[in-house]
C-alpha cells in the first residue's frame, strides 16, 4: 500500500524507531556501494548501536607540522613525498597517514591522544550529502509538478555575472537540456556508481538556479560513491573548486565526528585557500539530525550554516539540526526542481517496497539539502545589484534574515525578495 502524505513526513511526530531504522537503510546502501568500488569504509557507533559517523580504516589525518611525530609514534617509516599515487592529492599544510595493513584508524588515533594529545590526529571522515542520525536527505524524492515557473528572471537580482560553485554528486546534462532553468549549467559529469542519490548535484543545481536564474553555475563531482566522499577526497575537490574561482560554494553535505571535533581537512582549507580568497563564501547545510549538535562543516564559524524551514516556512522543520552554530534557515521542506526521468524504487521506511516513475522530470524533496542552495542562489542573486563580493553579501543577507528571525526558530531568509534592493 502507498504511503500517505502523513507516513511521509515521518518526523512529525518524530519516531525514534523510524529514525533508527532509516539510519540502517542509509548505512548499509553507503557501504554497499563502497564495497562494490572496492574503497574501505568503517562504520563507528554511538553507545546505543547506533552509526554516527563512517571512516577510511586504513588513513590518519594530521598537518603537515605534526606528521614526523605521527609517523614516529606509530613506528611507520618516513612519511612518502607528497603526490604519492597512493594518497589523495594533499595541498599544503595537510598529511594523509597510509596505515599499514591490520592496523584500524581509530586503534591508531587512541594511541596518538595518550601521546601526542587529542586532535593532533583525526580519522579520515565520510561526508554523505546531509547524512545524520537519518543519513541522506529527509524524503526521497517524490513525483511533482509544477504550480509556478521556476527560475523566472528578475533583472534586478537575477545573478548576472555572480558564480556558484556545486560540490555534489555531479551533473546529468539529459536533465539540464529538459529544463530552460537549468540552460549554462556546466560541470563534471554524475559517475554511474552514485547509486541511490543520482540527481542530487543536478537538483541542488536546480535550486540555485530558481533564486539566481542568470548566476554561472559549476556542479563538482565530489560525492561520487553511493552519494558520499571522504574528507580527504573532498578537499582534493573543494581546491580544484576554487581554481574557477567562485563567489559562493554551495556544500549540501557533512558528517558528525569522533569527539565532535572539527574537520581537519576543511580546518586547512580554510586557514590555506579559502579564507586567501576573501570574496568567496561556503554555504552549508546544517544537517537532519534534529538536535543541536555541531555538524561540519557547516559548524565552521567562517561557513554560513542553513536550516531547513517548514512549508509554510512558519516554524523549523522537525527534522533540521538548529542551536547558536546554525546562522539561518529556508526553506527546506517539499522543494521542487529537476529529476532525472527514470524509475526509483524506494528504499526507506515508511515507503520500503513501492516505485515511482518521474514523466515530468521534476522531484519534490525535503532536508536541509534543499535549503543551503536557496540562500546560496539568494547570495549570488543579491550581488547583481549591491556589488557585494559573496562574503559580504552573505553577510547583508543574515543581517536581513536577523531582522524577521522566527520566535523559536532564529533568523530566517524566506522569499526571494529578501535578495532585492530595499526599495
Amino acid at each position: 500500500m502507498p504511503a500517505t502524505a502523513e507516513q511521509i513526513r515521518w518526523w512529525e511526530p518524530r519516531d525514534d524507531a523510524v529514525v533508527l531504522s532509516r539510519s540502517e537503510v542509509q548505512v548499509d546502501l553507503i557501504v554497499a556501494a563502497f564495497r562494490d568500488a572496492e574503497v574501505p569504509l568503517a562504520v563507528h557507533r554511538d553507545e546505543s548501536g547506533a552509526a554516527d559517523y563512517m571512516y577510511h580504516p586504513g588513513r590518519v589525518l594530521t598537518r603537515d607540522e605534526d606528521a614526523s611525530r605521527v609517523y614516529r609514534v606509530l613506528g611507520i617509516d618516513a612519511p612518502p613525498e607528497k603526490g604519492d599515487r597512493e594518497t589523495p592529492v594533499q595541498p599544503a599544510g595537510f598529511h594523509v597517514v597510509l596505515l599499514p595493513p591490520g592496523r584500524d584508524a581509530l586503534s591508531a588515533i587512541d594511541d596518538l591522544d595518550a601521546r601526542l594529545g587529542v586532535g593532533v590526529a583525526v580519522p579520515d571522515h565520510l561526508l554523505h550529502v546531509c547524512p545524520a542520525v537519518t543519513w541522506c536527505a529527509v524524503t526521497e524524492p517524490t513525483p511533482a509538478d509544477l504550480d509556478e515557473p521556476i527560475g523566472q528572471d528578475d533583472d534586478v537580482a537575477d545573478g548576472r555575472r555572480s558564480r556558484v560553485s556545486v560540490v555534489d554528486t555531479g551533473l546529468l546534462e539529459e536533465v539540464v537540456a529538459a529544463h530552460d532553468w537549468l540552460a549554462g549549467v556546466e560541470g563534471d559529469p554524475e559517475p554511474p556508481f552514485v547509486g541511490h542519490y543520482t540527481g542530487h548535484g543536478t537538483f541542488i543545481a536546480g535550486v540555485v538556479r530558481a533564486h539566481a536564474p542568470r548566476a554561472e553555475v559549476r556542479v563538482e563531482s565530489a560525492m561520487s560513491i553511493g552519494g558520499a566522499s571522504f574528507e580527504s577526497d573532498l578537499l582534493a575537490q573543494l581546491t580544484q573548486a576554487l581554481d574557477w574561482v567562485p563567489d559562493v560554494i554551495s556544500l549540501s553535505a557533512g558528517t558528525r565526528t569522533r569527539g565532535n571535533l572539527p574537520l581537519l581537512s576543511l580546518q586547512v582549507f580554510w586557514e590555506q585557500r579559502l579564507q586567501h580568497l576573501k570574496g568567496t563564501v561556503l554555504v552549508a547545510a546544517a544537517g537532519n539530525d534534529g538536535d543541536r549538535g555541531p555538524f561540519w562543516p557547516a559548524a565552521f564559524p567562517w561557513a554560513v550554516s542553513v536550516g531547513a524551514l517548514d512549508d509554510p516556512p512558519e516554524s523549523r522543520a522537525g527534522f533540521s539540526n538548529f542551536g547558536s552554530w546554525v546562522d539561518v534557515f529556508a526553506i527546506g521542506t517539499n522543494v521542487v526542481n529537476a529529476y532525472p526521468t527514470q524509475r526509483y524504487d524506494y528504499r526507506e521506511p515508511p515507503r520500503v517496497g513501492e516505485s515511482a516513475e518521474f514523466p515530468e522530470g521534476l522531484a519534490e524533496w525535503s532536508g536541509t539539502s534543499f535549503a543551503a542552495p536557496m540562500v546560496a542562489g539568494l547570495v549570488a542573486a543579491r550581488m547583481t545589484w549591491s556589488g557585494e563580493s559573496g562574503v559580504d553579501a552573505a553577510d547583508s543577507l543574515l543581517e536581513i534574515a536577523r531582522d524577521q528571525a522566527i520566535p523559536g526558530v532564529g533568523a530566517a531568509l524566506l522569499r526571494d525578495r529578501d535578495a532585492r534592493p530595499p526599495y
